[in-house]
């Protein structure tokens, strides 16, 4: 299994819910509003009136074999307009409860 977090901007909202029921992922948990900046060359997402974005994120416990599929959703909504932001990061999980 692999966990996988995405932080995505707002604007992304319905084209990763989207894409979450197209690979049949069934279990997640999403935080709609959370605030950070880009390592790279982000702009701040604060929900502030300089920076009055927004981020969300979704954390979700997959098999392996869908990671590429995931990943891939990712990288092709960041293709569409990489000013807007998506970033997805993959772990190991070792033990579940």
């Amino acid at each position: 299994m692999k966990a996988v977090l995405i932080i995505f901007n707002q604007a992304h909202t319905e084209r990763i819910d989207f894409m979450i029921d197209r690979l049949d992922i069934r279990g997640y948990t999403k935080w709609d509003t959370v605030q950070g900046r880009g390592s790279v060359d982000g702009e701040p997402r604060m929900g502030t009136h300089t920076w009055p974005e927004m981020n969300s994120s979704v954390l979700t416990i997959v098999e392996e074999e869908k990671v590429p599929d995931l990943l891939a959703g990712v990288k092709k909504l960041n293709a569409i307009n990489e000013e807007v932001g998506i970033r997805a990061f993959v772990w190991d999980i070792l033990e579940s409860v």
